[in-house]
């Protein structure tokens, strides 16, 4: 391929995957949905306009690691630690049990794998996918009905939040067990030893940052050197610990997120995920996604990866609730709330994919839970909610 032809098909994903990000948008649909199916139209499967390149794969890597450093940045550090154990129990009920559930829908499709083998890590991986939460539609539904700042909402976004760091940090034991050479011991230590280092090295470069903040509020050297910060710690995690880079990403976004300029730095991150190296990642999804050995035995696995997906959250965050003391139908709002799936689950399959963990032909499942949760998670909030109106209103 020509050295030019990059900007071709960079100019082919730009396009497709905002025009088709927009009509998902206006469907009620999550943007990344729409750039996903432009990957898919695009790609080898369908029209066969572009094809994966390095270049390519490279310029989708740094879009993971760019929105997992906003997801860290987006982190409301201080609403983490007041929510306290309710919202703590809940994330790992909300982790638990779709881990095991994703763990033994894989087995009943494909036989239980013998524990340590490349089956069983497959298996577990799965079930990582269906950890993530991605709560941006439950908050604009709860936005909507003004319940945001109350009780369940705080509940549902703080849950969500440390959901995801959990979901994290078992995706990176998952690869670093997966890893034929490594040993659970080895795994282990370097896991602690990379987030030793994260909170003593953080905590140093925070007050560093601070200073710095004070000095030169709201100029572009902020943000400059937040994403020197966002890449080195993806560097040192993935080589030094043997940590998946996102990781790294997402707890240099955490060691920022309290900083004064936080939302600042956001802002102009966003603008080149936004721009350019978003479209690519979410497009690159498509593009890899194969249609080629699709069967009725992926399709039935894709509807059954769906349904599990959605009442796992439900009975792990929901149960969990009620253990906690919250009662009624403020369970079922918790468990509903929790469901949604974007774009943290997208990227664990990326990550998984990666590594061999994953075929391209179960990114259709992934999708499709996607799809799926985004459209009725609304709808089931909206009801719950105004049959509490209707109650009210009566009394």
């Amino acid at each position: 391929m020509e050295a030019y032809g990059v900007f071709r098909d960079l100019a082919i994903i730009v396009v497709f995957a905002k025009f088709f990000g927009l009509i998902a948008r206006k469907l009620k649909a999550p943007q990344v949905v729409g750039e996903i199916i432009a990957g898919l139209l695009i790609g080898p499967s369908i029209l066969g306009l572009v094809h994966q390149t390095d270049f390519l794969v490279q310029m989708a890597e740094i879009g993971v690691v760019l929105l997992m450093f906003s997801a860290g940045l987006d982190t409301d550090l201080k609403e983490l630690v007041k929510t306290g154990p309710v919202a703590f129990a809940i994330a790992c009920a909300g982790v638990f049990v779709p881990l095991v559930g994703g763990a033994l829908l894989y087995m009943g499709f494909y036989g239980v794998a013998p524990w340590g083998s490349e089956e069983f890590y497959k298996a577990v991986f799965i079930g990582v996918i269906l950890t993530a939460t991605s709560v941006s539609i439950t908050v604009q539904t709860l936005k909507e009905l003004g319940k945001l700042k109350g009780k369940i909402g705080t509940t549902i976004l703080s849950a969500a939040i440390i959901d995801d760091v959990i979901g994290i940090i078992v995706l990176t034991f998952v690869i670093g067990f997966k890893n034929p050479e490594s040993n659970p011991m080895q795994v282990v230590l370097s896991t602690v030893l990379f987030f030793a280092f994260a909170v003593v090295v953080g905590f140093v470069i925070y007050k560093i940052f601070q200073k710095v903040d004070n000095r030169y509020p709201h100029t572009r050297r902020i943000p400059i050197i937040s994403l020197a910060l966002c890449f080195t710690f993806a560097y040192v995690a993935e080589h030094f610990f043997g940590i998946a880079d996102i990781t790294g990403a997402y707890v240099a976004g955490i060691i920022l997120c309290s900083c004064k300029d936080s939302t600042y730095i956001e802002e102009k991150i966003d603008i080149n995920s936004y721009m350019l190296f978003g479209p690519v990642f979410f497009a690159s999804i498509g593009l890899k996604t194969s249609l080629d050995n699709m069967t009725g035995t992926i399709l039935l696995f894709a509807a059954a990866f769906v349904v599990v997906g959605l009442v796992a959250k439900i009975i792990g965050c929901g149960l969990m609730s009620r253990i906690c003391g919250i009662r009624g139908k403020d369970c079922f709002k918790v468990g509903v709330g929790m469901m949604t799936r974007g774009e943290v689950a997208l990227i664990v399959s990326q990550k998984g994919l990666a590594v061999g963990l994953m075929e391209p032909v179960y990114f259709t499942a992934v999708i499709l839970l996607i799809i799926v949760s985004s459209v009725i998670t609304p709808i089931i909030l909206k009801l719950l909610y105004s049959k509490d109106t209707e109650v009210e209103a009566e009394a």
